[in-house]
Parts: C-alpha cells; sequence; structure tokens
C-alpha cells in the first residue's frame, strides 16, 4: 500500500499522517484498531485486501436490504430509538480468537457499546448506537472481519438452523470407504498367494488410497481443520492427537503402497474415522436425550398479574401470557414480553437490557420491550405476542452480573484439558521412538493408539452434564437458578441470611386488622388504588385484604425504600408506610405497623400478625446443624422475643435493617472470610443479594424478578432448602468420583496401547464410549441421590 495512504482503512492521509510501526494512518481510530490485533497476533487480518478498513467489496450492497425498517425490526430484539439489540447466529465462531475479536468490536467502533458471544451456540449479541452506527453498518463490521452472520429471512429468526446433515453424510462416506477396503483387504489379510491376485494387487491398493481419500479429506476434514485452527491460534485442542493419529495412518500406507512393502493402514484408518464419527452421533442422541437445557417455560416460576373481564385481576405464569392479554406491572417489576403502553406514567429503566441506568420515559400507545422494569408507579400494557422461550433466561445469564470464582471447576477442567494434550503427544513420541527399534510396522500402531485412546473429553463433560442435571432437578421442584456455577456457590456456603417480611413470613396467611378512626368506603378504595402500584410485600397482602375496588385516578406516585409509598388521587394526597413517612412519632412498637395519611390527616394504620411459612422451625434447625444462620429485618423489634424462643441457636437476629445496613452486615462477615447465601424478596433486597456470594428471591405469586439474584425460589419449596444445599454437596461429590474414572479410563487405555495390546479401530471405538458412560454415571447418579434426598 503506497505510504500515502492508511494502512487500515485505504484512505488518504497526506494532510495528517499518524506514523506507527513503520506504518501510515490517517487517524488515531485506524492505529489503534492495527494495535488491537496486533497485540492479539491477528494481523494476517491485513492479508484479506489492500484496505481492510473499508467495506470489502463482495459485502458491498450485501445488506442493504437491512436498512428496511420492517425487516430490520424483525431482527432487533430491542429499540428504545436511541440503543439496540441484536442477537447473531455466526457459524464461523471456532476458537477463544474469535471470541476476543468479536467482544473486542466496541473498539473498531466506537458505535458498539458491548458485544456478547456464546460459544456453545456460536452466536453474537451486540448492544449498538443507532445514532453512531446502523443494524446493516453492524452486520458489515463483523462481515468484514470475517464473522458474516447467518441471517435467515424467509422465517424472520434469525436463530433457526436447517438441520445439519453433513455429520450423516461424513458417516456414509467414511462407512462405504471402510466397508471396500476391508473387503479388498481380505486376500492379504489371510495371505492367499493366487496368481490373479498377485497380478491385480497393485490395483486393488490403489483402489484402497483412492477410497482412502474422500474419507481423508471430507469426512475426517473437522477433525484436520480444528486442530489446524487451534495450532494456529496456538490453541492444542483434543483434536490435535485424533489428527495426529489420523496423518500417521494415512502417510504411513501411502508411502508403503508407493514404495510396494505393503497394503498399508487405510482400513485401520477409514475404520478410526468411522467409529470415530459414529461415536460423534451417538453422543450427540445421548446427550440430547439427556439434555439440561433449562427450559424456561416449565421452571421459571415467577408471575404477572393479567387483567381479566370487569377490571379483575388473576395472577398466571409468564409462560402462560397470549397476544392481546392485558397485564398489570407494579412499581420495580420487570416486562415480561414486548408490549404496547396502554395505561399509566412509564418510566422504563432498560440497565437489564442495555446496561444503560437512566430510565426513558413512554407514553401511552409506545412499545414497550421485555426486560425494562417500571420505576413509577403501575402501568397497564397489552403483549403483542407471547413470551419468547428463554429471553429473560439469556439476559438473566449474561457475563453483566454473574459472579466468577478463579477456583471453580470449570477453570480446574480447563487447565487439566489443556496439559492433557501435551502429555499425550509426550507419550505418543516416547512410545513411537520406543517401538521403533523394537517393531516398526508395530510403531505407527502404537502411536496412532495412544493419540485417539487418551482423550480428556470425558474429563471435561462430567462436571456439566452433573451440574447441569441438577439445575434441571431443582428446576422441577421449583428452585431456579441462573447457571451451573451457582451449585458450586452453593456447595462452598458457610452463612445463610434471611430477610423477615415475605421470606420466612408468608404474605397469604398473615392477619391484618385497623386501629384508628373508621375509615370510609371511598378512602379504602383510594388506598388500595395506591396500593396496587407497589410491589412490597406488606403492600401485596395488605391490597388483598382490603375488598373494596380501586376508585380515583393515581399520580405522583413515590415509593421510598424502608419507609413506605405516597400518591395523589382524585387530588388527595395519601401516604402509607411508617410513623416517621407520615410524619408522626410514634412510640416503640412491638408491631409491624403501615401509618394512613389522607389528605394530611392521621387516620390510623394497619397492624400486622405475620404467619410464618410452614416448616420454618424445622428448616432453621435443620440449618443450624450446618451453618450459620441470621435474620435481618427492616421491620421493627416486635416478633423478636417469638423468634428467639423458636430458634435459640440462631446467630443473630436484626430489626430495623435499612437496604444499606444489609448489605454492609454482608460485606463485613465477608470480610471475616464467611461465603454468604441471601435469601430475601428480589426487589428491596437487591443490593445485599447481588452483594452475597449466592443470592436467591423468594417468590410467592408475585413478579420479584432481579437480575441482582443468582436464584429463585419458589415459596411453596422453601422448607426444601435445607435438601437442595446437600444436594449441591453431592453432587459435586459426583464430579469428583467422575474425574476418578476418567482418569482410571485414560491410565488403562494407555498401557494396553503403550504395551501394544490396542489397534487403533478399538481406540476409535472405545473413545466415545468413554465420554458417554462418564455422562451416563454423572446424570444417573444425580438423579438417584435427589430421588433419595428430596422423597
Amino acid at each position: 500500500m503506497s505510504k500515502d495512504n492508511c494502512y487500515h482503512c485505504g484512505l488518504d492521509c497526506n494532510t495528517d499522517r499518524i506514523e506507527f510501526d513503520e506504518k501510515s494512518f490517517c487517524c488515531n481510530g485506524c492505529r489503534t484498531v492495527y494495535e488491537i490485533l496486533n497485540v492479539h497476533e491477528l494481523t494476517g487480518y491485513y492479508d484479506l485486501e489492500s484496505a481492510p478498513g473499508t467495506v470489502p467489496n463482495d459485502i458491498k450492497g450485501k445488506f442493504d436490504y437491512l436498512n428496511n425498517q420492517d425487516i430490520a425490526s424483525k431482527l432487533i430484539e430491542f429499540d428504545d430509538l436511541e440503543t439496540a439489540v441484536a442477537n447473531f447466529y455466526v457459524p464461523t465462531i471456532h476458537c477463544s480468537s474469535c471470541i476476543w475479536v468479536l467482544e473486542n468490536l466496541h473498539k473498531l467502533n466506537s458505535g458498539v457499546k458491548i458485544a456478547l458471544v456464546n460459544f456453545p451456540k456460536k452466536e453474537v449479541r451486540i448492544t449498538f448506537r443507532k445514532s453512531e452506527i446502523s443494524l446493516q453498518q453492524v452486520v458489515e463490521l463483523i462481515a468484514s472481519i470475517g464473522y458474516e452472520p447467518y441471517i435467515s429471512l424467509d422465517n424472520a429468526d434469525i436463530h433457526e438452523k436447517k438441520i445439519d446433515r453433513k455429520l450423516i453424510y461424513q458417516v456414509a462416506v467414511a462407512g462405504f470407504a471402510f466397508g471396500n477396503i476391508m473387503m479388498l483387504s481380505f486376500p492379504e489379510y489371510f495371505q492367499m498367494d493366487e496368481y490373479w491376485l498377485n497380478r491385480f494387487k497393485p490395483f486393488f491398493r490403489g483402489l484402497m488410497f483412492l477410497l482412502a481419500l474422500p474419507a481423508l479429506l471430507y469426512s475426517g476434514r473437522d477433525y484436520l481443520t480444528s486442530a489446524y485452527k487451534g495450532l494456529k491460534h496456538g490453541i492444542l485442542n483434543i483434536d490435535v492427537p485424533i489428527s495426529l493419529g489420523i496423518l500417521v495412518l494415512f502417510l504411513r500406507s501411502t508411502y508403503e503402497i508407493i514404495s510396494n512393502a505393503g497394503q498399508g493402514y487405510f482400513d485401520s484408518m477409514t475404520g478410526l474415522i468411522f467409529f470415530l464419527l459414529l461415536g460423534k452421533v451417538f453422543q450427540q442422541k445421548t446427550y440430547g436425550f439427556l439434555s439440561f437445557e433449562r427450559d424456561y417455560k416449565s421452571y421459571f416460576p415467577i408471575a404477572v398479574t393479567r387483567i381479566i373481564a370487569d377490571q379483575k385481576e388473576e395472577n398466571i405464569s409468564v409462560h402462560e401470557i397470549e397476544q392481546g392479554n392485558r397485564l398489570l406491572i407494579r412499581n420495580e417489576e420487570i416486562i415480561p414480553v414486548d408490549c404496547i403502553l396502554i395505561n399509566g406514567d412509564a418510566m422504563i429503566d432498560y440497565s437489564f437490557v442495555t446496561g444503560e441506568s437512566i430510565p426513558v420515559s413512554k407514553k401511552s400507545g409506545d412499545k414497550l420491550f421485555a426486560g425494562g422494569k417500571q420505576t413509577s408507579g403501575a402501568i397497564e400494557i397489552e403483549a403483542i405476542q407471547s413470551v419468547k422461550s428463554s429471553y429473560l433466561t439469556q439476559l438473566w445469564s449474561k457475563d453483566v452480573f454473574k459472579k466468577t470464582d478463579s477456583k471453580d471447576i470449570k477453570s480446574l477442567t480447563d487447565s487439566i484439558s489443556k496439559q492433557f494434550t501435551i502429555v499425550i503427544l509426550s507419550i505418543a513420541l516416547i512410545s513411537g521412538v520406543y517401538w521403533y527399534f523394537i517393531d516398526k510396522s508395530a510403531a505407527f500402531q502404537v502411536v496412532s493408539a495412544i493419540l485417539i485412546i487418551a482423550c480428556p473429553c470425558a474429563l471435561a463433560l462430567s462436571a456439566p452434564f452433573a451440574l447441569g442435571n441438577m439445575i434441571r432437578i431443582f428446576g422441577k421442584e421449583k428452585f431456579y437458578l441462573k447457571n451451573t456455577s451457582v451449585i458450586e456457590a452453593m456447595s462452598k456456603i458457610d452463612s445463610l441470611v434471611f430477610d423477615k417480611t415475605g421470606t420466612i413470613t408468608s404474605n397469604r396467611k398473615a392477619e391484618i386488622s385497623f386501629q384508628g378512626e373508621k375509615l370510609e368506603e371511598k378512602e379504602l378504595s383510594m388506598i388500595k388504588t395506591l396500593l396496587r402500584s407497589s410491589n412490597h410485600p406488606l403492600s401485596r397482602m395488605l391490597y388483598h385484604h382490603i375488598k373494596q375496588k380501586e376508585q380515583g385516578k393515581l399520580s405522583n406516585f413515590k415509593e421510598i425504600t424502608s419507609q413506605g409509598i405516597q400518591g395523589d388521587i382524585d387530588g388527595l394526597s395519601i401516604v402509607l408506610g411508617a410513623a416517621s413517612l407520615v410524619g408522626i412519632v410514634e412510640k416503640k412498637s412491638l408491631d409491624t405497623v403501615i401509618h394512613v395519611r389522607i389528605d394530611k390527616e392521621i387516620k390510623g394504620k394497619f397492624i400486622f400478625k405475620n404467619a410464618y411459612r410452614k416448616g420454618l422451625t424445622n428448616t432453621i434447625h435443620s440449618l443450624e446443624q450446618s451453618y450459620r444462620v441470621s435474620v435481618l429485618s427492616g421491620d421493627n423489634e416486635g416478633e423478636k422475643v417469638s423468634l428467639q424462643s423458636q430458634f435459640p441457636n440462631m446467630d443473630e437476629l436484626l430489626f430495623n435493617q435499612k437496604p444499606e445496613d444489609k448489605l454492609d452486615y454482608i460485606q463485613s462477615n465477608q470480610e471475616n472470610g464467611n461465603k454468604i447465601m441471601m435469601l430475601g424478596d428480589g426487589l428491596n433486597d437487591a443490593g445485599a443479594l447481588a452483594q452475597s456470594n449466592v443470592g436467591v428471591a423468594v417468590s410467592e405469586d408475585i413478579n420479584v424478578f432481579s437480575p441482582a439474584c443468582d436464584a429463585i425460589l419458589d415459596a411453596h419449596s422453601f422448607e426444601l432448602l435445607p435438601d437442595f444445599l446437600k444436594l449441591t454437596h453431592k453432587t459435586m461429590g459426583v464430579i469428583k468420583v467422575s474425574f476418578v474414572i476418567s482418569f482410571l479410563y485414560n491410565i488403562i487405555g494407555l498401557l494396553f496401547a503403550v504395551s501394544g495390546n490396542l489397534s487403533p479401530i478399538i481406540a476409535a471405538i472405545l473413545m466415545p464410549i468413554s465420554s458417554i458412560s462418564v455422562v451416563l454415571f454423572a446424570t444417573i447418579s444425580t438423579n438417584i441421590l435427589a430421588k433419595k434426598i428430596l422423597q
């Protein structure tokens, strides 16, 4: 490229030339992109064409159709006019370097805010600023660096993938080659000395060579390609030893045929590829059958309020939402489905979706997107589609909210798998040299068998399947976990902290009475109207206690954490909450109360007599055997004596705790080395849930979903908490046993291979069987343990 042109984008840079690394750049942006790629040894990007910073000619105009708003709207998951989110299926994602490049798109174009890669599904989720970059430009950007997304407009679903029959075809080709080569090899197997056989022997060997080529180049291509790409980026993956085994057999066999030294090992090579692929098919079928993919529709214990005829309300599970349903979204609730705003003042916080925490104002008729949180009272919405399976789950599982532990099982297995290949290659080299001097013909068989039989797959799969199956089991018992790492975190817990209201108490069984000036029907109706907007457990209890219908139009709604709620209804100011909020000084009370002030007049107070959850006493006593147990409550000390008499061994029982007090309590305990599980209502305890090692939101037919929590426990399963914790320890035990089985398999297999008593074909049969057996052990063991403990 000319010195007068930018090395990155090809534009003229005579005026403001920036010299770096003996190259010219037109701006700091182009230089930065070059630095990023250079540091990660990805400058091969510049070999693609002379001006890679511009849109390559082969894709120029290819994505112009994305400027059509109707088409773009079908591909975009979220769009608030300023920020948009799109999810793309990118088939070419194959290694850690791909992840690095895609997740650093914001350095290539500042219009990209966040890019997150889902490696197993080969998907990238991109959040971008519409004022700086369009959907078309986003697609052109990732296509220009070699990651063109697969976009299917036939069904407007970019996640829809055609059934991949390639593996079946590869098995068929390898099987055809293997069978025919075996047939052509029979005369030499039995050392037949016959004139016509000897005469046509070179012809038969040539046929074997020709049959072996498609088996190698088509059926075995994926192994060879994966090994090459891994080595290219400095990664020794499991396909490296397998590919070496295949190539050793092919090259040795080709040499023997060309030199007329023998028929070679084409039968072993094609048989090896055939059984490897057959094992892969069987693995896919087995893993599909044992699939622990979290079923959002079955296991997500979250409810939403649906408005039916005559303004009646009913609680339904989110997966029951249908297009056209009218829903009530209260203050601080998550919107579960794309919808149209029908009624109310909407201030939507989309930080759950985009990372931007500034609420966006919406008016009646505006479209709202799933994942937004209403922050200004209650609104009524109309669903414009049914709930997308796993959409909220995908948001919840985003790395933004992930709590990582460098000593977790995944990092351990990754480390072992990485070293595993180096050890196996060393053993193969030493054994090959040894056998070369003992028996040259056996050396190739031994090396191939070693490279194939030793496989870290069983080791790598045991943890995901044991943890994944336990997630599925917990889900069936209405204990829903964010991801598999939560199980491991739970197994390390030594302290449990409970919130009181709505966590250890039941919202449905509380006794409520009123003390003070008798309230008129209209006043009760207006109080209910105000309560309708709040999602606090006490608000929900009082809302259902008042039998009158709502009356009046609510405005200026405000919810003050740990204090109460207030708003204006038909010109009257109504305040419900603590004594300090309504403006009075009350003597220390032992009851949980909500004071009422209407139009500056104190009317009295609602008194709550809490009912504790079923089995609470046995649950706490069971937990106290193994854990430090504490209760933190924002209420007064009215029930302290009662709780102390029930749970004399409880470590701490603290009242009048504000959200920041709970957060400080957890932080101080963590600084002392404690691993904390916090159980709260998911909204008021969001800070404490986020700070804890494991945060659990307890749900009782209300929308308490919060990104801060690691798990959601249906209130009906509360008494199973000790069993859930016990199962996490048992699951980690199963994983350790699986590791032992995997190591034993590899050691025994290597002993047979090194001693020359294992053929490559048998090794190819045993390799997938080992993985399947470990997966079956992990899955069946966790099923048996769950059945035994949860019965």
